[in-house]
């Protein structure tokens, strides 16, 4: 085996041109596999991170027709002990409302929050960009859109009407933008005293939101709390509500492999086809090898290391280009602001993965020259020149 080996680098120096040409096809395949999954992981970050990076993954509500929760402190405790892949939970007591103004109705979502726990999923304290977050009773905040539309100022107080018949007045303390139109047009937030003050839920909520360390496993807790919760509660998962977002993730990993099998298949055809060449380029060396005494299985070694060792290198070159390119994406191809039109998600795993299949693809290229200089007969070799 040392033999072969030996022989195989000697084979690849003698034909520096032929080997560096195989080595920038495997360095370029490897480059283009990793820029391009890093490319589709960045895209599908950003869409998640847009869509339910800061939203509810999963949520329970009740069946009942009052859409309360009681002895929600109960239930917690038990979701806390069922997973812990469930990393922040929230409640609240949410009831639509109609806002009194200039003689005209604006329908909106009052949504009571612990906003200590609930930032922890809708970073609300965080997009408070003018005022300060609701504290005491009878205070809210309100998003950018339904400010503009409203046309209020802080301070102001809005009237509002509750689906029970009660009349509640609120005054505003700050404005929201959470990125999202329709949310900021929609929801009031206030504290959650507040709301089951206002509609009559004392010791209730309607929602108990949580979200997950692996947002594709939604749908498997999901199911894990359905089955030890009571009857009376329904679980509802991101998943289940956002088919067509699932939809184009499915889309761009299917894209991504499609490619990245073409890239692949290319480079091992051009490795084959160009040892093959070198099986006949070499067949006299070959030729000779044998009439020494070396056997078929020798040969064949010698190929195949050639075949390894174009894989690591080729492969150890094409992580260099595929993090240079990578850098290089991020650095030149931005918004207005500075910042990376798409942000590149540089996986390790993914990347010794894309390694790991370069070489062993560059090994079964080898395998037919291999088996083709197992069968060269010494003799005709010589005889033939």
């Amino acid at each position: 085996m040392n033999f072969s080996f030996k022989i195989a680098v000697r084979f690849l120096k003698s034909s520096k041109g032929q080997t560096l040409l195989i080595v920038l096809g495997i360095a370029v395949g490897v480059s283009v596999q990793i820029f391009i999954g890093s490319l589709i992981q960045g895209l599908q970050k950003n869409l998640l991170n847009k869509t339910i990076g800061n939203s509810s993954h999963i949520t329970v509500i009740s069946k009942n027709q009052d859409n309360r929760i009681s002895n929600y402190n109960q239930i917690i405790n038990k979701i806390t002990h069922i997973s812990q892949d469930i990393t922040n939970v929230s409640i609240s007591y949410d009831s639509p409302a109609l806002i009194n103004l200039n003689n005209k109705n604006y329908s909106v979502l009052i949504r009571g929050l612990n906003l200590n726990t609930a930032s922890k999923i809708y970073h609300v304290k965080e997009q408070i960009y003018e005022g300060k977050a609701p504290k005491r009773n009878s205070e809210t905040i309100i998003g950018k859109e339904l400010q503009k539309e409203l046309g209020i100022k802080l301070g102001d107080e809005l009237t509002i009407n509750t689906n029970i018949g009660q009349e509640y007045t609120l005054k505003v303390t700050g404005f929201y933008d959470l990125k999202v139109s329709s949310l900021n047009k929609t929801w009031m937030i206030t504290t959650l005293d507040t709301a089951q003050h206002m509609f009559g839920g004392d010791n209730t909520i309607t929602n108990i939101e949580m979200q997950v360390k692996d947002v594709f496993a939604a749908d498997q807790i999901a199911d894990r709390l359905s089955n030890v919760l009571s009857s009376r509660l329904k679980v509802e998962n991101w998943k289940s509500q956002n088919e067509s977002l699932l939809s184009g993730l499915n889309g761009q990993s299917i894209s991504s492999i499609i490619i990245q099998v073409f890239v692949l298949v290319s480079v091992a055809l051009a490795i084959a086809s160009v040892l093959a060449i070198t099986v006949i380029q070499k067949s006299k060396q070959i030729g000779i090898l044998k009439a020494m005494g070396i056997t078929d299985k020798t040969a064949s070694l010698i190929f195949l290391f050639e075949g390894l060792l174009l894989g690591i290198i080729g492969s150890i070159l094409g992580v260099l280009f595929g993090l240079l390119l990578g850098f290089s994406f991020s650095t030149f191809v931005t918004n207005p602001d500075g910042t990376p039109i798409v942000a590149l998600t540089f996986n390790y795993s993914f990347i010794l993965f894309s390694v790991m299949v370069a070489i062993i693809a560059s090994m079964f290229a080898a395998l037919i020259p291999a088996k083709r200089s197992s069968q060269l007969n010494p003799i005709e070799v010589i005889r033939n020149g």
